[in-house]
């Protein structure tokens, strides 16, 4: 049904684009790759004399797709589209990039658990999709590593200001991935020629400082005296000191990450060898298209299949609901909680009142002295409230403080205007949407940045008295702040919005205020006339939480080499925190409200537990693929996704039964009736041999959850086991503002206690 679908999809899409626009833009090609005649030696050479001039063709992928990249009409991706051996076609897409102490927060600690049983993860592989690297960073040194895993089979490409020097023990590859982006038509933000020399080195050298980031998140080594202007000072060091790095840059400074680039960077790494990808990219729209038509979900199925464990990040729309990206079951999709540690500014206005907020400004702080404010959008021009470029009057600015609404343009760039326009501060306030979830910057001039609460009431105050003014303290770095960790409001929330029974995000990492390495050809705020230069930046985002889990699956899989990717998931979600250090339930930063498993999944990243859950929920390629015929998806469109061609079942499976560490019961809304629905899960032992579980169960308000059998009882011999789970509904259910109920069910033998969520909702038939 789904491919019959997908074909006509494709083809009034194209017919569409035919009469509309014949100009020639990058086309994703899959290909049946068993219908390649005999006489061809090569795929190239088929494709080449088949379909394609060799000139056209980008990228030729064999691994995790088959297929081609390749730059076309419409009119010829049409025509390619009707020979038999097509599977499927699909426009060239842009993607974005979802912009220590985090590692002591997750439990991680010297000399005992995790680190020392995994070795810091020395023998692991993280292949981190991304911007690239600054390699002579001190966080990438090689000193006292062991030789290069000899299973590493990739490779050290040369470029522009990058030589085999700059791999090492420590960065085991790099590689970078341009064709796509220098194919992109102008009109997509493609530079005439491809790479824009001034800003950008055509090698895997990062020109932005997001990749070194998050490679150094992941894998950092010990860097003592870390710090950024003074900001968190001690010793930065990522979750997997000793895991190596190998290095894709598929993203460009200013102009994204095409899907040709990331497709040829799934290929490439899983033929290389890594353990581990961590890609913290998504859709830039909050829309996410079906797994037959993402090259993220697609290109981490073929390494998923091979046992590659692949972390994303859940994107950074929330906290509106449905906003979580990188939904495929075969992927791990993680939001972002804050750590115990913040960056205090206080506003103090001339009536006495102070309201907190956060800052990194480093520069020459205000001493307490008074200035007037002024806020540009009491004239009711949204470009002054936003303080756009060339929207304040120096006249009305000069020697104040500004108030500048959020939204729109980056943080500090309104900062930068406030300068230029002669302004000597900035408060900036968040409007209704960021609520009071607050991000710190390395803003260029004395600027707080304030929750709307705060905002409303400081804008308040200077109405009233048009005379007012006030002053901004900067207190530098604070720790034990409680409650942590708390859901960030910019982190993605559920529900799935592809398949609601499957739960996303899975869990929550430390996402807020991280700091971690930099490059060194832009400033801390990545603005071009930021001069300064920085070792460490301190970024906020689910950028920042997707390698925390990447690290964190690296220490795992250097623990336990057998596990595959489904269940190094599964100890990390069964075993996650629910609650604060305050030993209150987690919060939502948004809202101030209890959060739900919309908001974390599981719960936030706890390590120490994950290294020894008990049991897990394991998953192979035949259950992918199961869910795959469940969600109505034809053979020809599993195809696309797997490779092989397959048969599904005539009994058709349900979705809800895909062996996940999370349940989701979706129930017809406007039933009459009592409605129930059974749900089968299978848990593998991998504790000790003779265990026995007893269960615990928490339903959700209104709910009646019923598990058989109650007791599961392991041996030398019976290592899995399954059972059965009847949640029923009546028609008095009441669902909670978020649009569902929550509860838990818990495997427990005394020393471990294997948690799932159990969310229960209302949806509309279609």
């Amino acid at each position: 049904m789904a491919s019959l679908h997908l074909q006509f999809f494709i083809l009034t899409l194209f017919s569409a684009l035919i009469s509309a626009d014949q100009t020639a833009k990058t086309y994703i090609i899959r290909v049946d790759s068993f219908s390649k005649p005999s006489v061809f030696p090569t795929h190239f050479h088929w494709y080449t004399a088949e379909f394609t001039e060799p000139a056209t063709i980008l990228h030729v992928y064999d691994t995790v797709f088959h297929g081609f990249s390749a730059v076309l009409t419409p009119y010829q991706a049409a025509s390619v589209l009707k020979h038999p051996s097509i599977l499927a076609a699909f426009e060239d897409r842009r993607r974005y990039l979802h912009t220590t102490r985090s590692p002591q927060f997750l439990g991680l600690r010297n000399q005992r658990g995790l680190w020392s049983e995994s070795d810091y993860g020395s023998d692991v592989i993280i292949g981190v999709f991304d911007t690239g690297i600054w390699p002579e960073r001190r966080s990438f040194s090689d000193l006292n590593l062991g030789p290069v895993p000899k299973r590493w089979r990739g490779t050290c490409q040369t470029g522009v200001k990058f030589t085999r020097k700059n791999c090492n023990r420590k960065i085991v590859g790099a590689r970078f991935f341009s064709k796509g982006h220098e194919a992109a038509a102008p009109g997509m933000g493609g530079i005439i020629g491809g790479i824009n020399a001034t800003v950008e080195f055509k090698s895997p050298r990062d020109a932005d400082g997001h990749g070194t980031h998050t490679a150094s998140t992941a894998a950092g080594r010990y860097a003592f005296r870390a710090s950024m202007e003074g900001y968190a000072s001690g010793i930065a060091k990522g979750v997997a000191p000793k895991a190596r790095l190998a290095v894709y840059k598929v993203c460009w400074k200013d102009a994204g990450c095409f899907d040709s680039d990331i497709l040829a960077a799934f290929d490439a790494a899983v033929n290389d060898g890594v353990d581990v990808i961590s890609i913290s990219i998504g859709g830039g729209d909050g829309i996410s298209s079906p797994y037959y038509l993402d090259p993220i979900a697609i290109g981490s199925y073929g390494a998923v299949s091979r046992g590659i464990f692949v972390s994303s990040s859940a994107g950074n729309e929330g906290p509106n609901g449905m906003s979580v990206t990188n939904l495929a079951p075969w992927l791990t999709t993680v939001g972002a909680g804050t750590i115990d540690r913040n960056f205090p500014a206080d506003v103090i206005l001339s009536n006495g009142k102070t309201f907190s907020g956060v800052s990194l400004y480093a520069g020459e702080p205000l001493n307490g002295t008074m200035y007037p404010m002024v806020y540009p959008g009491k004239s009711g021009v949204l470009s002054a409230s936003l303080c756009m470029e060339n929207s304040l009057d120096p006249n009305k600015v000069r020697g104040k403080i500004v108030i500048c609404d959020r939204g729109s343009s980056p943080r500090v760039a309104k900062g930068l205007v406030v300068k230029k326009a002669g302004g000597v501060g900035m408060i900036l306030a968040n409007g209704v949407s960021n609520g009071e979830g607050l991000v710190g910057d390395a803003h260029l001039i004395p600027a707080c940045a304030v929750g709307s609460d705060a905002g409303d009431q400081i804008k308040a105050f200077l109405a009233s008295d048009p005379t007012a003014s006030a002053t901004i303290r900067f207190r530098g770095t604070v720790i034990g702040i409680k409650p942590a960790p708390v859901v960030a409001s910019f982190s993605g929330r559920g529900p799935n919005g592809l398949n609601p029974e499957i739960l996303k995000p899975d869990l929550i990492a430390p996402g807020v205020n991280i700091l971690a390495a930099w490059t060194e050809a832009v400033g801390p705020t990545g603005l071009e006339s930021d001069t300064r230069k920085t070792e460490f930046n301190i970024l906020s985002g689910t950028s920042m939480a997707c390698p925390h889990v990447s690290g964190a699956a690296a220490l795992l899989k250097s623990a336990h080499p057998d596990w595959s990717p489904a269940a190094i998931r599964s100890a990390m979600m069964t075993t996650a925190n629910l609650v604060d250090n305050s030993f209150n339930p987690m919060i939502d930063e948004s809202s101030k409200k209890p959060a739900t498993p919309y908001d974390f999944g599981a719960g936030h990243l706890n390590l120490d537990l994950a290294m020894d859950p008990g049991l897990v929920y394991d998953l192979t390629n035949n259950d992918y693929v199961s869910f795959l015929c469940a969600i109505e998806y034809g053979p020809k469109t599993i195809q696309v996704i797997t490779r092989a061609p397959v048969n599904c079942p005539m009994r058709k499976p349900l979705p809800e039964n895909l062996n996940y560490p999370s349940i989701a019961a979706l129930f017809p809304s406007g039933s009459t009736r009592v409605s129930s629905k059974t749900f089968f899960r299978m848990v593998t032992n991998v504790g000790v041999a003779n265990a026995v579980y007893a269960l615990k169960v928490k339903p959700p308000k209104g709910v009646k959850v019923s598990v058989r059998p109650d007791k599961l009882v392991f041996s030398e011999t019976v290592r899995r086991l399954g059972y059965y789970v009847t949640i029923t509904v009546d028609k008095n259910l009441v669902l909670d503002d978020s649009g569902a109920v929550y509860g838990c069910l818990a495997w427990v033998d005394g020393k471990h206690v294997v948690r799932s969520p159990i969310v229960v909702t209302q949806i509309n038939p279609l």
